[in-house]
């Protein structure tokens, strides 16, 4: 019988600097130490694949395997069902499922994967029709960030012509949804209510937003199924070498260093298996460590990994247009992008309370949660969700273990991030997590206090 320990005793071992690695993984007598974790073929899947090419899962006795999964549903099933072990995911997912909008299930993340690196990419002809509305540079490039103004009056002449204005994302709680969301109402345009009724998402909606997998946006793109779509890295990037749209604008600068997916488990895993929970933990935050340091050194050789067929499977040169503190516009157009992918700095692994409460505020925003909530209900719920505590612990003994640097991470933070001031947002309006329906009704486009949408309605 395989020997264990409470998860007291165990955090007390791993937490002695004269055990190593390999040994503390030992001393922490794993609940479970053969797993399958499920991911989709982005760029921002990369903390696994390091975890698992470089030993860290190794290192803390986990037997892993990857398994690439055909879309976000099917992902998030097969973490509920327990073919799955843990997945990659939508940030929105987790949160989602414990409110239980769509699939209903209770998911924690002790580990956010990354910030930024999404971005919104458009059709060349829709591009063509854009760029007498883009303020252009003195050399004669355009001036980013676009707005979606300067999408606004293509919308407008389609509308004229009676042809509907169709756009992709990749889920319904995707960020990527959101982050599209957010762009077209900050230039004016509304991209529609859901409902109770009506889970399209396209009530009252200027631009039709409908769901694509994120390897499939640019053929449908090409086919004129679309003509664009929110995505995550390598998908926009492809469009440029494909020679079929062009990227207009990237969430970095939409929202400098917002958070992006994160590693999702069930809240059941993690109750059953507290040891096993640190030590995935644990390999993801050195994972993310590599990614990042010396000022992605690393990054060539992550490029090369993530362009292995078992993981992204795109050629390494475009993997590496963004991985590698660039990004693409126009072909040719090739500008700096150093923190368009961020895997530990700026603390882009602690789960925040904050980031949670920003996805709440979304689906508040759009109707996905069709009534008014007060700020405790955002805040209760964020800590259902989101596991600072575990991955406090984790951190803790990789300090301890001489892998990681005390000044790194939040010790004393209250799951809180600092404002996002105005400067840092497209729209020009501050976010604070603290004050979540204060936020939700400062924003022009979207349901505010009381107000649901009711037949296709909004009353309130």
């Amino acid at each position: 019988m395989k020997k264990t320990v409470s998860p007291l005793l165990a955090l007390m071992l791993a937490s002695s600097s004269l055990i190593g690695s390999a040994a503390s993984a030992e001393m922490l007598a794993l609940e479970k130490d053969e797993l399958k974790l499920g991911f989709i073929k982005l760029t921002d899947m990369a903390p696994l694949a390091v975890a698992y090419e470089n030993g860290y899962f190794e290192d803390e006795g986990l037997f892993v395997t990857l398994e690439a999964q055909a879309n976000w549903k099917v992902l998030l099933d097969g973490v509920i069902g327990g073919q799955l072990d843990g997945a990659h995911m939508l940030a929105g997912q987790p949160l989602a499922a414990t409110i239980g909008y769509g699939t209903e299930a209770h998911i924690v993340t002790p580990f956010s994967m990354d910030l930024n690196g999404n971005g919104i990419t458009v059709s060349n002809e829709i591009w063509e029709a854009m760029k007498p509305n883009v303020p252009k540079m003195e050399d004669g490039r355009p001036q980013h960030p676009i707005s979606a103004s300067a999408l606004a009056p293509v919308v407008d002449s389609y509308k004229d012509q009676g042809k509907p204005f169709n756009m992709g994302m990749v889920f319904p709680v995707s960020t990527h949804n959101y982050e599209i969301r957010y762009w077209l109402a900050a230039g004016g345009l509304k991209p529609g209510f859901y409902s109770p009724d009506d889970i399209s998402g396209q009530i009252g909606a200027d631009v039709l937003l409908s769901v694509t997998p994120p390897p499939q946006m640019p053929a449908t793109m090409e086919a004129g199924t679309i003509y664009g779509y929110a995505v995550g890295e390598p998908w926009n990037q492809q469009a440029v070498f494909k020679g079929i749209g062009v990227p207009v604008i990237t969430d970095y600068d939409m929202w400098k260093n917002n958070p992006e997916k994160v590693f999702g488990i069930t809240a059941e895993f993690a109750q059953q298996y507290p040891t096993t929970t640190l030590a995935l933990t644990k390999a993801l935050i050195r994972a993310a460590i590599w990614l990042d340091e010396n000022d992605n050194a690393n990054r060539e050789e992550a490029v090369e990994i993530l362009a292995r067929s078992e993981y992204v499977g795109a050629d390494a040169e475009v993997i590496a247009n963004s991985m590698t503190g660039f990004f693409e516009f126009e072909k040719g157009d090739r500008r700096e992008a150093p923190d368009f992918n961020v895997f530990f700095r700026y603390n882009a692994t602690y789960p925040f309370y904050s980031d949670a409460v920003w996805y709440l505020t979304q689906m508040r925003r759009w109707g996905q949660i069709a009534e008014p909530k007060t700020d405790e209900w955002f805040f209760e719920t964020a800590k259902e969700v989101y596991r600072p505590d575990i991955y406090l612990q984790a951190a803790r003994m990789l300090v301890e273990e001489g892998l990681a640097n005390e000044a790194d991470f939040p010790w004393d933070s209250d799951g809180f991030k600092a404002a996002t001031p105005a400067e840092d947002i497209i729209d020009g309006i501050p976010y604070d997590g603290r004050t979540p329906n204060a936020y939700i009704d400062s924003l022009p486009i979207g349901l505010k206090g009381s107000q649901t949408v009711v037949g296709g309605q909004i009353q309130g």
